[in-house]
């Protein structure tokens, strides 16, 4: 059975940081592309940000490059997404998800998620 479990989600102040994690297990974590997305009450779940089976960073929405960096640690079949000069406007559940042996961008493509981390930013 596939498990995907966020963590590090909270409460900050606006120019905080936080890191997320996400711990997968019940799959071949080294296959998976690892991907971020979030979403805001009243909005589409839009591409944080991803990350290839062999590492290759795919890019999510402006509003987050240059502050959140993705990365993953498969010895711990584990991605996060370090997430600095947070705004208000970041404020979502933030949910990974994984996908085998594909980059793609766009949430049909996930095959498996995790129930999701609060991220609220105050200002």
């Amino acid at each position: 059975q596939v498990q995907l479990v966020e963590s590090g989600g909270g409460l900050v102040q606006a120019g905080g940081s936080l890191r997320l994690s996400c711990a997968a297990s019940g799959l071949t974590f080294s296959s998976y592309t690892m991907g971020w997305f979030r979403q805001a009450p009243d909005k589409e779940r839009e591409f944080v940000a991803g990350i290839s089976w062999t590492g290759v960073i795919m890019d999510g929405t402006d509003s987050v490059k240059g502050r959140f960096t993705i990365s993953r640690d498969n010895a711990k079949n584990t991605v996060y997404l370090q997430m600095n000069s947070l705004n208000p406007e970041d404020t979502a559940v933030y949910y990974c998800a994984a996908d085998e042996w594909r980059t793609a961008t766009m949430a049909s493509s996930y095959d498996y998620w995790g129930q999701g981390t609060q991220v609220t930013v105050s200002s």
